[in-house]
């Protein structure tokens, strides 16, 4: 059977009902939220065949602009799943030079041939509505106008009380996941603490057309008659800071001054509570063209100290909120890709001891790590005095040297994540690369083995020794044998989230090789079919 066959075999497994039933139990995992989180675990989960409900409070999809766009390694995870290029067409702005907001400095790729961080520009509604999209085919049921007002569990069910449009009922699942935002009624339920900081200052942030009476000069710089030229970037006063970006004929406007005023998030921005924001900070008005994006905001530092609690478990806004832009979206979507094939591992009864909780173990960490480089974000930026001007000319300065520079950029976007996991090789825990695969004179990438959810075991040496011991875990994973131009490792052992769990080094003894293989199989992917 050709490679192409064994991948078609899997695909067709994965959509198969799982078959396995608990008394009681309506759906395999509830989801709270129709968001971008909870959408993508939707798919996620329906790929492996589990059965996934999303519950929504919200009777319909909402339009008020909020994230403005995807960044960092959840770009790699959605060319992965082949969701990358239905995100691409629908995006609003393509891909903008990969130069990024850092504390008010500026993070400057754009020298690199091949920079660690990079963004594509497209609206959450579009974001929300390739997801639905997506879900809906593979078979998720999205019920929106459904609120959660009430969540129980026991040993082995969870039940979710809701208030529907037609009166109240129950749906019992064997897991839930609270993908229901930085308020997460799902949170507080659980019992779960989050603690952190909520910062004072309030965030406007726009886009607009560039009306007719303002010039973009070369350098960026906007020219306005009959008032000062506002500089490209950041110019701080002592009302606040306004950011100023111009691309495309779009104005990338913010606004930030200090608050106390709380926002209900679902209380949209208008241009004249721009427009007077944007008077106070920079003391003249700025002509304003129309609008493609009005959000507002205030920061959160905060992380929940547990992403599970029984069979509730967090994800996205829910389980972390960061002091900055760019990192909430590709933060709590990875999320997603971590836990939804450890709870089909569960569902499915194959998951061994331990499993969903290195859900909490490998994402609170990769979470702590946003919060490190948001952070670092909140000291530069709300510095007011020439000590902190000059710290922000420093950091701008060891920025412009390129391994700072990359270093950054891994950081900023998440491209440096590496799991903890058993194992001295280098590659274990990291995202696997995406090599060219010469399979039985077919040429392929390790992203099209990855557009579903199964572990692979990808053979680049010819070990036959090592395709064996694989065989016990057959039904579970599929076994690659290919060639590829300057192999990393003599082979790879891929998670479904695309992480590496084991690697074998260049011609590495079968007698140290062999047990470690089987050890990860075994730690991952549970007993042997014959067990």
């Amino acid at each position: 059977m050709s490679w192409r066959s064994q991948s078609c075999l899997a695909q067709a497994g994965s959509m198969i009902e799982t078959g396995r039933t608990t008394m009681g139990v309506e759906t395999d995992v509830i989801i709270v939220g129709a968001g971008p989180t909870g959408l993508m675990l939707a798919g996620e989960l329906r790929l492996t065949g589990v059965r996934a409900l999303v519950l929504e409070r919200h009777p319909q999809p909402r339009e008020t602009p909020k994230a403005s766009g995807l960044g960092g390694r959840i770009l790699d995870v959605l060319r992965y799943r082949g969701l990358l290029e239905r995100m691409e067409a629908v995006a609003d702005g393509g891909y903008p030079p990969p130069r990024f907001p850092f504390g008010g400095v500026h993070l400057d790729l754009t020298a690199l041939a091949d920079p660690p961080m990079r963004a594509l520009s497209i609206a959450q509604h579009a974001i929300e509505r390739v997801l639905a999209e997506s879900a809906d085919e593979l078979g998720a049921r999205i019920r929106r106008g459904h609120e959660v007002i009430g969540v129980s569990q026991d040993d082995s069910t969870v039940t979710a009380h809701v208030r529907g449009p037609d009166g109240e009922y129950r749906v019992t699942a064997r897991y839930l996941v609270g993908c229901d935002g930085g308020r997460s009624p799902i949170r507080a339920m659980a019992g779960i603490d989050f603690p952190g900081t909520t910062f004072s200052e309030v965030n406007r942030l726009a886009q607009v057309t560039v009306p007719d009476e303002v010039t973009v000069l070369a350098n960026g710089d906007l020219e306005i008659p009959g008032t000062a030229t506002v500089r490209s970037g950041f110019t701080r006063t002592e009302h606040g800071m306004f950011a100023v970006a111009a691309h495309n004929g779009i104005l990338y406007l913010q606004s930030t001054e200090d608050e106390p005023a709380d926002y209900d998030p679902d209380d949209p921005l208008t241009i004249p509570e721009l427009r007077d924001s944007i008077r106070r900070v920079l003391g003249h008005d700025l002509p304003l063209g129309e609008p493609t994006r009005l959000s507002r905001y205030v920061f959160q530092d905060r992380q929940a100290e547990h992403y599970r609690a029984g069979r509730v478990f967090l994800a996205g806004d829910a389980a972390h909120l960061f002091p900055a832009t760019g990192t909430a979206l590709n933060c709590g979507l990875t999320d997603t890709v971590n836990l939804a094939w450890k709870l089909a591992a569960a569902v499915q009864g194959w998951a061994p001891e331990g499993l969903l909780d290195t859900y909490h173990t490998e994402r609170h960490a990769a979470g702590a790590r946003a919060r490190l480089q948001t952070r670092a974000q909140v000291a530069l930026r709300r510095g007011g005095d020439p000590a902190a001007d000059a710290l922000r000319t420093v950091f701008a300065e060891l920025l412009s040297d390129e391994p700072a520079a990359r270093r950054m950029g891994a950081l900023v976007g998440g491209t440096d994540i590496h799991y903890p996991m058993p194992g001295t090789h280098p590659l274990t825990g990291t995202f696997a690369p995406d090599l060219t695969l010469h399979i039985e004179g077919d040429v392929t990438g390790v992203a099209e083995l990855m557009h579903t959810p199964h572990p692979v075991l990808l053979d680049l040496s010819g070990r036959e020794d090592l395709r064996e011991i694989a065989e016990g875990w057959r039904n579970r994973v599929d076994i690659i044998t290919a060639k590829t131009d300057n192999p990393p490792a003599d082979a790879l052992l891929i998670r479904p989230d695309a992480h590496i769990a084991w690697a074998a080094d260049f011609d590495e003894p079968t007698d140290t090789a062999a047990p470690a293989l089987r050890e990860a199989l075994s730690t991952w992917f549970g007993e042997t079919m014959s067990s």
